[in-house]
């Protein structure tokens, strides 16, 4: 199942990445998904992104040092 997100007024890819995804470090992959936007820096309302799947694992432990992984 492909999840999706409606953008509201002013959003921005990185806080899109931090709300939807849990890190700022996902815009680059939300950005691949969604190529015909990759010029947008400042989203208007309405517009419907995929967002990419993302492992719980992933996401827990990428900012994470090697040792409390």
């Amino acid at each position: 199942m492909v999840k999706t997100y409606r953008t509201i007024q002013g959003d921005m890819w990185d806080s899109i990445a931090y709300q939807q995804l849990g890190s700022e470090i996902y815009a680059e992959q939300l950005i691949q998904l969604n190529q015909q936007y990759r010029e947008t820096y400042i989203f208007p309302a309405g517009v419907i992104l995929q967002l990419p799947e993302i492992g719980r694992t992933a996401r827990q432990s990428d900012n994470l040092p090697p040792w409390k992984r």
